[in-house]
């Protein structure tokens, strides 16, 4: 009996263990130092696979890294959202109020501070913005939440139209308006108090969100769908 049991003891083979999904991460950075760091972060993450930035378009995650939202990172980032089933996390020193509308209006719900970047902050970023959650920092969630009250409560302007909620933000049917009404980059920004480059973002962020040519374009989009 106790022959058997040696017996049975020296079939057993090892259960194979059961192998987990690795996300497919590119990070793209404006500057090498910034993506040899989060490069080397990610490595120790082993839910990580780490792709070249030429296979975008198949990655599960893209981290963009950049010291402020300016007009080179709001183009970098309406790129990378074009690519399909593609999810980007932000990591940033700061941004302005008009820009985090910007950035949310493409999707990305994930954002980190430079200065908070930790190997597991990086990675817990990755996994968020995997499953289609939200990662934000709770002081720029507090401002997102503050614009966005100041936007659909009134800063003066009251759409009737629900669908604003759901498609183009009010100031961006704002800017569109104007554009309608015929007036340049220059008379807009000084008709609602914003800087030039901020309505250049704005145009830019709804021509690529909606798949439009140009301003014009931009401008029969908004009549046609109700929005002004």
């Amino acid at each position: 009996m106790l022959q058997y049991a040696d017996d049975v003891r020296t079939t057993i083979r090892p259960i194979p263990t059961q192998t987990t999904r690795t996300i497919p991460v590119a990070v793209h950075a404006l500057d090498p130092l910034s993506r040899a760091g989060v490069v080397s972060f990610l490595r120790q993450c082993p839910e990580v696979s780490l792709v070249d930035d030429n296979h975008q378009g198949r990655t599960g995650v893209t981290l963009l890294v950049a010291d402020t939202f300016d007009e080179t990172a709001l183009t970098s980032l309406s790129r990378l959202v074009r690519a399909e089933r593609t999810r980007v996390v932000l990591v940033l020193d700061r941004i302005q109020e008009p820009e985090l509308l910007n950035v949310v209006s493409l999707g990305v719900t994930a954002i980190l501070w430079r200065r908070e970047v930790t190997r597991e902050r990086l990675r817990q970023a990755v996994l968020t913005a995997d499953r289609g959650h939200g990662d934000l920092p709770p002081d720029l969630l507090g401002k997102l939440i503050g614009c966005m009250g100041r936007q659909r409560g009134g800063d003066g302007q009251a759409h009737e139209s629900g669908s604003t909620d759901f498609g183009m933000l009010p100031r961006e049917v704002d800017v569109l308006r104007l554009v309608a009404d015929g007036m340049d980059t220059g008379e807009i920004a000084g008709k609602l108090l914003y800087s030039e480059r901020t309505i250049k973002n704005i145009i830019h962020t709804v021509t690529t969100r909606f798949q439009l040519r140009n301003r014009a374009h931009a401008v029969a989009y908004a009549l046609r769908e109700g929005y002004i």
